[in-house]
């Protein structure tokens, strides 16, 4: 039964050694001491620090070691068990029994008996041989007895092997596929970790870059007001030309710090998907520019639509829970089969009217010092034996369990249609939306060139006195509006790349 509740926990568990760290951790959470130095991260580096020092990636390989002991706790089922024990016991009140005497002897001894005959031949000088003579039976009933002595005691050492067990033998194999499944969630969990580090580390270049040009675009836009302000002053244009550049400019320095905020917030979210000290700053080392090159290089891999279900870590580990299930049938099945297993024991009994007596261990070769009797009290004892238990009649409990076993099998092998119907909706998703993304990111990318050109013009055509100033303002507000739109395709394409390759099962590490 134990190896049994053992098997059953395999199934039920859906469930590491932490990898090591080179640099110096806090006695309390094992992470990494924050210091004043910039920690300087390419995506790969900030990846690798997250599979590293995640604490939810440090549980997980717990797991993987939860799992390898537990083999070996299922292992040992199959090695000899030897236990060792020792007691006293106080009779305080000794039980008693009752015995009926007379049912060993006969009626009461009252003489001889001499016949005549026998008496002549004593007379002539012969040898008589006289027979004893018996009265009547006297009855005396039972009486109560004790049996023992007040204190007993005992030292034994008991030890069993087994010999035979089906489901030891389907345990063992079961337990080593339960490790296997352990280490595949865990690359799932890593998965998980690499796509929520890319995706926040994208999502600080993203925001960097276009804080960088909000920097830029109000450099500009000042340079404007200011000479709008000094042609003013000259009479050359009215009040309300400056009055629109001031409130231009306001917003734009308004949404310069939103963004400068929001650069903070996702460094903030990147150091939490890489279990680094929000107190630790950072620097990133990756280009803009090369991770959306990366972007529209994949955009052709999408078109081509080639995968293999393989690929994907959630389609191995179902296989490795269909094997769990098709074990767990066999275990089942198994409760059929008889259990032998090899006893045997050596160990010491004693007993003595006083502790003291008890406690004095005399054996074989003790003698009385007044009487010259025989008075061990300790006596050894060993035995060895074969037990065969067979399974007869349980109530119908293993056909249940097994039929429960079955249908836990046929679940999880209609498992893989649900899953491979989600992987389809995933790989099309992925597909289309990043050939989607890569689109919209071309034609943001155009529409903000366009922008730029119109900007650049207006900011000319008025210099020279042959634009007006609502014209600089509405191709600044249409240049402005580009941008965050084309930063935003910029996140969409980097997002759905990463999403692309997850649902290929290409996410690595």
């Amino acid at each position: 039964m134990r190896i049994r509740s053992l098997f059953s926990s395999l199934l039920l568990v859906s469930l590491l050694v932490a990898a090591s760290s080179s640099i110096a951790q806090t006695p309390a959470t094992g992470q990494p001491v924050a210091t004043s130095e910039p920690l300087r991260l390419s995506l790969p580096q900030a990846v690798d620090y997250a599979l590293t020092h995640k604490s939810t990636l440090q549980a997980q390989r717990l797991n993987e070691e939860i799992a390898k002991a537990r083999v070996g706790e299922i292992r040992s089922i199959g090695l000899p068990q030897i236990t060792a024990g020792t007691g006293t016991t106080d009779n305080i009140k000794l039980q008693k029994s009752l015995v009926d005497f007379s049912a060993f002897g006969g009626p009461p001894l009252t003489g001889t008996q001499l016949t005549p005959d026998q008496l002549a031949a004593a007379q002539a000088g012969q040898t008589v041989t006289l027979k004893p003579a018996y009265g009547e039976v006297v009855r005396s009933g039972p009486q109560p007895i004790a049996f023992g002595l007040q204190w007993q005691g005992n030292a034994a050492i008991q030890g069993s092997q087994l010999l035979f067990d089906g489901s030891y033998l389907i345990g063992l194999k079961a337990a080593k596929v339960y490790e296997q499944l352990s280490v595949k969630q865990t690359q799932q969990s890593e998965i998980d970790v690499v796509e929520n580090v890319t995706k926040a580390y994208y999502g600080v270049l993203v925001n960097r870059e276009r804080f960088d040009l909000l920097a830029r675009n109000v450099a500009r836009l000042d340079t404007i007001y200011r000479q709008t302000a000094a042609i003013y002053k000259e009479g050359f244009v009215e009040k309300l030309d400056v009055d629109r550049l001031q409130v231009q400019l306001t917003n734009l320095k308004v949404e310069q710090q939103k963004t400068e905020r929001l650069v903070d917030l996702t460094v903030a979210l990147l150091k939490f998907q890489m279990g680094l000290d929000q107190r630790q700053p950072v620097e990133l080392t990756d280009r803009l520019e090369e991770a959306v090159q990366s972007a529209q290089l994949t955009a052709p891999d999408a078109a081509a639509n080639g995968f293999n279900y393989g690929d994907r870590v959630e389609y191995s580990v179902l296989e490795t829970q269909r094997d769990l299930a098709a074990l767990d049938v066999r275990n089942k099945r198994a409760g059929y089969l008889p259990r032998l297993l090899a006893t045997g024991g050596y160990g010491f009994v004693g007993s003595d009217p006083t502790a003291k007596g008890l406690l004095q261990f005399r054996g074989p070769d003790s003698r009385n010092a007044e009487t010259g009797f025989a008075n061990q009290n300790w006596f050894g004892f060993a035995n060895v034996g074969l037990q065969l238990h067979v399974p007869i009649f349980d109530g119908f409990q293993k056909r249940y369990a097994l039929q429960q076993a079955k249908l836990t099998a046929r679940t999880v092998n209609y498992g893989f249609t649900t899953l491979q119907q989600a992987i389809d909706l995933q790989q099309a998703q992925g597909r289309i939306g990043l050939l989607n993304a890569v689109d919209v990111l071309k034609n943001q990318q155009a529409n903000m060139t366009l922008a730029t050109d119109v900007a650049r013009v207006a900011k000319i055509k008025f210099q020279e006195g042959v634009g007006s100033n609502l014209e600089v303002i509405t191709a600044e507000t249409d240049l402005r509006a580009a941008q965050t739109n084309y930063y935003s395709s910029v996140y969409d394409a980097l997002v759905a790349k990463v999403e692309f390759e997850k649902a290929q099962g290409t996410l690595k590490k």
